[in-house]
């Protein structure tokens, strides 16, 4: 893992020579994603975004924090108990320097033995499955990080919009995989390239993947690109 993501985020926040991110998907062209927008203040956060740190509560675990922004207003603003957790070194770091007080540079499926009301997922949190086969069992692994009445809140996207139509209106969706949210996904900063897996799941497959193992999975809100707010809970 190159962890392009934390090394942009330290170069910005250290004022070191930085680049905007590059990114690039096996269905979109490249498109420039600002380092600033990681260091948004909760005013300038998406809709969404603010919905869910809104219905956040109790033990927070904020899954691929980045650089710390919803942690932070949780812990400050909301005075919650909150854990910080990223794959990223560079990202733990500065979300560390930043303020936030409890922090885990790990995966989160390797996480055990740990008990959280509100689990976070934003950003497209469905992408850290990865995979459309691998849902199942890593909604079964988040299952074991909730206490009795903790819930998850988790964003996502159904990219169906994207696929062209065909002569009869329905949409033409290629075969190279098996569910048509299932993307290659590649990062570029500062001449390097890193690309991996990532995972767009509409509110229905993920509603029936909650329900194979045992959650609820309820449409808490919706935003204006074809994106939803999701609540999942212990069935």
């Amino acid at each position: 893992m190159k962890d392009l993501f934390g090394k942009a985020i330290l170069d910005y926040y250290h004022k070191n020579l930085s680049e905007d991110i590059l990114t690039e998907t096996s269905i979109s062209d490249e498109d420039v994603l600002p380092i600033s927008y990681l260091f948004r203040s909760y005013k300038d956060m998406p809709p969404l975004e603010r919905e869910a740190l809104k219905e956040s509560f109790g033990n927070v675990l904020d899954i691929g924090c980045g650089a710390g922004s919803h942690s932070l207003y949780l812990q400050e603003t909301k005075k919650l108990s909150v854990t910080a957790l990223d794959i990223s070194e560079g990202a733990i770091k500065i979300t560390k320097e930043r303020g936030v007080k409890n922090v885990i540079q790990q995966d989160i499926f390797q996480l055990k033995e740990k008990k959280y009301d509100t689990i976070l997922m934003l950003m497209n949190g469905t992408g850290i499955f990865g995979t459309y086969k691998s849902v199942p069992e890593k909604l079964k692994h988040l299952k074991s990080l909730l206490s009795e009445k903790g819930q998850i809140l988790i964003d996502s996207s159904d990219i169906i919009y994207m696929f062209d139509e065909d002569e009869d209106g329905g949409k033409w969706v290629p075969m190279d995989n098996d569910y048509y949210g299932e993307l290659t996904y590649t990062l570029k900063y500062k001449g390097e390239v890193e690309t991996t897996t990532w995972l767009y799941l509409d509110f229905n497959t993920l509603s029936l993947f909650c329900e194979m193992v045992g959650l609820k999975c309820e449409q808490i809100a919706t935003g204006d690109n074809y994106d939803y707010l999701a609540k999942i809970t212990i069935a």
